[in-house]
Order: structure tokens, then C-alpha cells, then sequence
């Protein structure tokens, strides 16, 4: 994932924002309520505020556990810094923005109708014979509406053309144009705040 990591980094800095603000790979542990601290594979901090935090996942086989280990992942590590800042971990400073970046092999183990269980209780339609990837555009779109994230991006890519730089996004409100938007909105935002006091 080194790539989108260097490509979102790029952006940032390509929209007037300090390289040494944005922080990957090092100093990129951010305090957490449940648990003393969580490594971010994205973070701004501009004048000791935290502007943004991004996680950047990708799954390759193994759908059906690793479904839901990111899941358990996404929904946990946006709980923990949700908590953390109401109690004033990144004071003072405004609601940090918080994305996640998905991309999922696009593969036949992945957009085929996957078996439910159902022995005590009916699931919810939604996940009736849906396929990982519709799980993944499920999932990511209830995080962003619960607003547990401010956004999120999902992209599918096949092991052979995926090298190449190819790859598909299966839904326009996950698209990789509108997270980088709303990302650049928040980063200029507080940039005009910054220059109008």
C-alpha cells in the first residue's frame, strides 16, 4: 500500500501543505482510549493539531477471515480515536477527519455470492448472497454514514493487471476522487481559518 500512501502524501503537499506535517511509516502513533496508542499509516499534524488520520488496508485470498478481521479493525480503530478525542486527547483542536482506504483483490473468491449462517437469527437482507465485495461497499458505506469515518475508498484490482496500475472502483460515493476531495476540503479549511486570524 506504500504507493497510495505516497500518492495521497503527494497531493496533500501538492495542495500547499508541508511535507513535514504529514507523517507516514514514523511518528504516526496516535494516542487511544482503549489501548495506549495506534500506528496510522497517514497523519497531518499542523501546529500540534491533528488535522487527519488515514488507514490504508488491502486483502489478497483469504476473504472470509480476513473480511472479518478488517472489519473488527475499521470499526475498532475509529471507536478508540472517536473516544480519545471527546476525552481531550488532541486538545485543542477541532474533530480530526478520518478515511480508510480499501483495496480488495478482484478476484472469483471475491465477487462471488458468499454462504450465510443463520442458526438462531435471520441476517440483515442486505447480506443476503452477497459477495466480499459487496460486504467490503457495505461496510465502508455504513462507516462513512454512522460517521465513524469521514471517508472512505474502495478499489478492487486483479493480481495480473492491478501491477500495471489498473483498477476498478465499484461504487461513486467510495471513489478515490471524492475521499481526496473531502480530505483536501478539511486540510484547506483549516488553512483559511489559519490565514484569515
Amino acid at each position: 500500500m506504500d504507493g497510495f500512501i505516497n500518492l495521497v502524501r503527494d497531493l496533500l503537499c501538492e495542495n500547499g501543505l508541508p511535507k513535514a506535517r504529514v507523517f507516514c511509516r514514523e511518528a504516526s502513533e496516535l494516542p487511544g482510549w482503549y489501548r495506549p496508542e495506534k500506528q496510522w499509516d497517514l497523519l497531518v499534524v499542523v501546529e500540534k493539531q491533528l488535522l487527519a488520520c488515514i488507514e490504508f488496508k488491502s486483502q489478497v485470498g483469504s476473504f472470509g477471515n480476513n473480511y472479518n478481521n478488517r472489519t473488527e479493525e475499521a470499526i475498532g480503530s475509529a471507536t478508540d480515536i472517536l473516544a480519545a478525542y471527546r476525552e481531550g486527547a488532541f486538545s485543542p483542536a477541532s474533530r480530526p477527519w478520518i478515511g480508510y482506504l480499501m483495496l480488495l483483490e478482484d478476484a472469483p473468491g471475491s465477487t462471488h455470492p458468499v454462504k450465510t449462517r443463520e442458526p438462531h437469527f435471520r441476517i440483515f437482507a442486505e447480506f443476503t448472497d452477497s459477495s466480499y465485495e459487496k460486504r467490503y461497499k457495505i461496510l465502508l458505506t455504513k462507516l462513512v454514514r454512522e460517521r465513524l469515518y469521514d471517508s472512505a475508498c474502495f478499489l478492487l484490482s486483479n493480481a495480473q493487471d492491478g501491477r500495471g496500475g489498473d483498477y476498478r472502483e465499484p461504487d461513486d460515493e467510495l471513489s478515490f476522487e471524492r475521499f481526496i476531495a473531502s480530505l483536501l476540503a478539511r486540510i484547506l479549511a483549516f488553512k483559511k481559518t489559519r490565514n484569515s486570524g
